[in-house]
C-alpha cells in the first residue's frame, strides 16, 4: 500500500482508536454514572432495587452485554442493515470493488484454464477425471449462487470438510 499522507493515516488511526475504543468505554462509564445518580439514586423505589452504584453496574453489565451481543448478531445475520452497509462500502470503496471484480475474473480465468486442460492429451485419466469433476462442480455452483443466500459459505464449508 502506498502511504499518501502520514498525517491522514495517523488521523484515521486516531479516529478509529477514539471512536471504537476510547469513546465507547467513556460513553459506557458516562451513561452508567449519569443514569444511576440522576435517575436511580433520586427515586426510593429504584434505589431499593439497586442500592449501590456497584450493584447497578453489575446488573446493567449482566443484562446489557448479552442483550448487545444479540442485537449485534441480529444486525449482521438477520437484518438487511449490514447488507446495505456492505453494498454502500463496495460502491464507494475502490479497493473493495477491485477485490470483488478480481475474484470474479480469477474464477472465470480458472474455469477457462480447466476447460483448456481437459483438451490436452498429455494428461492421465486420473488428472482428466479430477479436472472434469472440478469443471462440473464450478458449472453447477457458479450460476445459481447469489449474494442474498448462503451458498458461498456452504461451499467453503464443503471445501474445508473435504480437506480433513
Amino acid at each position: 500500500m502506498v502511504s499518501h499522507n502520514k498525517f491522514s493515516r495517523a488521523w484515521y488511526y486516531f479516529r478509529q482508536g477514539w471512536s471504537v475504543y476510547f469513546a465507547f468505554i467513556f460513553a459506557a462509564i458516562n451513561t452508567l454514572t449519569v443514569t444511576y445518580y440522576l435517575a436511580i439514586d433520586k427515586y426510593p423505589f429504584l434505589h431499593s432495587i439497586v442500592p449501590t452504584f456497584l450493584h447497578y453496574v453489575l446488573l446493567t453489565v449482566s443484562i446489557g452485554i448479552p442483550l448487545l451481543v444479540i442485537i449485534g448478531y441480529i444486525h449482521f445475520k438477520k437484518s438487511t442493515a449490514f447488507l446495505s452497509e456492505t453494498s454502500v462500502n463496495i460502491e464507494v470503496n475502490p479497493y473493495h470493488r477491485r477485490t470483488l471484480v478480481n475474484s470474479e475474473v480469477i474464477l472465470r480465468l480458472n474455469y477457462e484454464i480447466l476447460e483448456l486442460m481437459t483438451h490436452l492429451n498429455k494428461l492421465s485419466e486420473d488428472e482428466k477425471e479430477r479436472i472434469e469433476k472440478m469443471k462440473k462442480e464450478i458449472e453447477k455452483f457458479v450460476p445459481k449462487r447469489k449474494f442474498s443466500d448462503n451458498s458461498d459459505i456452504e461451499y467453503l464449508k464443503r471445501m474445508y470438510d473435504s480437506k480433513k
